[in-house]
């Protein structure tokens, strides 16, 4: 079964994200209070636990959020999805992926300089709320 493992937010765009117990979507706005909520295309990002794994194989402390991910999934194969492609998140929240990779901040954040890679530009998904409501670890995950 796929679920959510984490969810994150940040007041700032740019720095890493704190782990939050659960988190609030807003229909076309996003995550309340995460500084990537807005009236654009990138509301909510997404990434894969999985992907998050094979980084910590080199950088064993990370810690989630460390890619500014909102939402870290578990058995769920995002690099399957495409633009247009629905998820539920829980019993409320409906995402449609709007966006696959970004070019990172700086021309490299700070895990690329530490390992040579960053994942999110290839494997992060971002997606914009069609149905609001709670999320938090443990939720199931549906496309």
């Amino acid at each position: 079964m796929a679920y959510v493992e984490a969810v994150c937010t940040s007041e700032k765009k740019g720095i890493v994200k704190r782990e939050q117990a659960e988190v609030n979507l807003k229909v076309q706005w996003g995550i309340e209070n995460d500084a990537h909520a807005g009236d654009w295309h990138r509301q909510v990002s997404l990434l894969a636990g999985e992907s998050i794994d094979t980084v910590k194989e080199i950088l064993p402390t990370l810690k989630n959020g460390a890619f500014a991910e909102n939402i870290i999934t578990r058995g769920i194969d995002l690099t399957a999805l495409r633009i247009g492609d629905r998820l539920r998140v829980g019993e409320e929240v409906v995402l449609e992926i709007t966006q696959i990779g970004k070019v990172c901040h700086n021309d490299g954040c700070a895990i690329k300089k530490a390992t040579g890679d960053c994942i999110m530009p290839r494997e992060g998904l971002f997606a914009r709320v069609i149905q609001g409501g709670e999320a938090k670890a443990g939720d199931p995950i549906a496309v």
